[in-house]
């Protein structure tokens, strides 16, 4: 059995700088990494998720890899401010246990430019909002999707101990 890696991945502030024309003229850069490691697959966590359907966005994509998009998270609405901080992890999350048996054996990073979105911070490639993301950033997401192919996936991540067990 194949294992993915998901890449789960923002738009503004990673595709094109944000604030500036969007016209994904990062996108290429992203394409060229994810076409180095065959189970990598995308995940959009982008607000145009809400937007704009799959097919739509999928369209923004290169051919060969719109079949690498494995869907979008779900959009969840926080009850109240204190909720946005992580909340696109938690998206995230919960689409893993929509789409994969365990979730702490399977690999899978975020490409963000906001940090409050991700609790995770070892998984998550920032982008600078200014800039989108970079050659700089390219060798970063190789180097951890590489990393992921070299662990051993079938085991468990470690958890500190529950207070409460």
């Amino acid at each position: 059995m194949t294992r993915h890696t998901y890449i789960f991945m923002d738009f503004d502030g990673v595709t094109h700088p944000w604030g500036e024309v969007e016209d994904f003229r990062c996108l290429p850069l992203i394409e060229t990494v994810v076409r180095e490691f065959d189970e990598a697959r995308i995940v959009i966590s982008s607000d145009w998720r809400t937007l704009f359907s799959l097919q739509k966005l999928k369209s923004r994509f290169s051919e060969d890899i719109r079949p690498r998009i494995a869907g979008a998270s779900p959009h969840m609405l926080p009850k109240n401010g204190a909720e946005l901080h992580g909340l696109r992890e938690r998206e995230a999350m919960l689409w893993l246990t929509q789409h994969e048996p365990d979730i702490d054996a399977t690999a899978w990073c975020a490409i963000d430019d906001a940090p409050g979105n991700w609790m995770s911070r070892s998984r998550l490639l920032l982008t600078d909002f200014k800039r989108g993301f970079t050659e700089e950033d390219a060798h970063a997401l190789h180097r951890m999707l590489g990393g992921f192919r070299e662990d051993d996936w079938e085991l468990p991540v470690r958890r500190a101990p529950s207070l409460w067990a």
